[in-house]
C-alpha cells in the first residue's frame, strides 16, 4: 500500500478549489491510496471526513505557526500503513501513472527516494473527474503546461523507515524539499527522477497565504534562512539534478551520471552563444524575428 501525506493551506478561495482538485485527483489512484490529511487549518477535517481520508490534527509547528517535516514524517510511520510513503504539496494533481512509477521502482530498489518536475498549469475552477479526466487534463498540460525547473520538487516517495533525525524544516518554505534529496544521497539511496513517465500537474496560486508573500514569506525571510542553515548547503546543490536513475516514458529505469555538470556545460553554453550574441544576431536579421 502506498500512504500520501500532506498538510494543506486554509480551504477558501481559489486555494481550497485547487487543493480540493489536488486530493480528489489522488482518490483517483489505482490501487486506491491511503491519504492522511494533517493539521486544523480551516477545512482540513471536513475535507478529510467528506472524503473519508485519514485526519491526523495535530502536528508540531515552529513559533512561526508553520508545520514542521520531522513530525509529519514521523507521524506518517506511526498512522500510516503503507511500505511506501509519500508526501505530496497539496496543490498537485496525481494522475494513475504516479503509482505504477512508484511500484516499479519499488520493484527495482527496494529502498529508494522517488522524485518528479512539475508541470505548471492555470487552474481557476473545479475540476471534472469524471469519465477521461486524465486524457483531458495531459492534453491541457501539452498544450498549456510549462515545465518547472530542475530546483521544484513537489513529491518524495520513500520505503518505510528511511527518513531519520530529520531537522526541523518548516514545510511550504524553500529548501525543505533539497534536504530531502540531500539526505537520501547522503545515505546512499537511490534517487529516481519519474519525471518523463509520471506526469503531475502543479496548479498555479498566488501567495497571500503566506505572511511576506513568495519573496519575504516562501522564497526569503527568516522561516527560509532557517530551512537554509538546516540544508546545510549552498543553494540549489541537492536538486532533481542529484538523482541517479530516471524513469523513461516507456517505464524503464537508467543510470544518469553527471547531470549537474551536463547541465552546467549546458548553462555556460547559452549565456556565451545565445544571450551574448542576440544584439548581434538582430543586427544581422538573424532571429526567428528577423527571419
Amino acid at each position: 500500500m502506498l500512504t500520501l501525506c500532506t498538510t494543506a493551506k486554509p480551504f477558501r478561495g481559489h486555494i481550497g478549489v485547487i487543493q480540493r482538485n489536488a486530493i480528489l485527483s489522488w482518490t483517483k489512484l489505482e490501487p486506491r491510496a491511503e491519504i492522511l490529511l494533517f493539521g486544523t487549518e480551516e477545512g482540513t477535517a471536513e475535507t478529510a471526513r467528506e472524503l473519508g481520508l485519514r485526519y491526523v490534527a495535530d502536528v508540531a509547528r515552529n513559533k512561526y505557526g508553520t508545520p514542521l517535516l520531522a513530525d509529519i514524517l514521523a507521524q506518517a510511520e506511526l498512522h500510516g500503513s503503507g511500505e511506501v510513503l509519500a508526501y505530496v504539496n497539496a496543490d498537485i494533481i496525481l494522475t494513475g501513472r504516479f503509482g505504477e512509477g512508484i511500484a516499479k521502482t519499488r520493484e527495482r530498489f527496494g529502498k529508494f527516494l522517488a522524485v518528479g518536475r512539475r508541470m505548471n498549469l492555470e487552474v481557476t475552477g473545479p475540476l471534472d473527474f469524471g469519465t477521461g479526466w486524465e486524457d483531458k487534463l495531459r492534453a491541457r498540460m501539452e498544450k498549456e503546461g510549462r515545465l518547472e525547473s530542475h530546483t521544484g520538487i513537489d513529491f518524495f516517495a520513500f520505503a518505510r523507515g528511511e527518513y531519520e533525525n530529520v531537522p526541523p524544516l518548516a514545510i511550504g518554505r524553500v529548501w525543505f524539499d533539497q534536504w530531502l534529496v540531500k539526505y537520501a544521497r547522503k545515505k546512499g539511496l537511490p534517487v529516481v527522477d519519474l519525471t518523463d513517465f509520471v506526469p503531475i500537474a502543479h496548479q498555479l496560486h498566488d501567495y497571500n497565504h503566506v505572511a511576506g508573500g513568495r519573496e519575504l514569506g516562501t522564497y526569503g525571510g527568516p522561516e527560509a534562512e532557517e530551512n537554509l542553515r538546516y540544508y546545510g548547503e549552498k543553494p540549489h546543490t541537492y536538486t532533481i539534478l542529484s538523482a541517479t536513475h530516471m524513469m523513461t516514458k516507456e517505464g524503464r529505469l537508467r543510470r544518469v551520471p553527471f547531470r549537474p555538470q551536463m547541465q552546467a556545460v549546458q548553462t555556460w553554453l547559452w549565456e556565451v552563444f545565445v544571450n551574448k550574441t542576440a544584439r548581434v544576431r538582430k543586427r544581422l536579421g538573424l532571429t526567428r524575428a528577423g527571419a
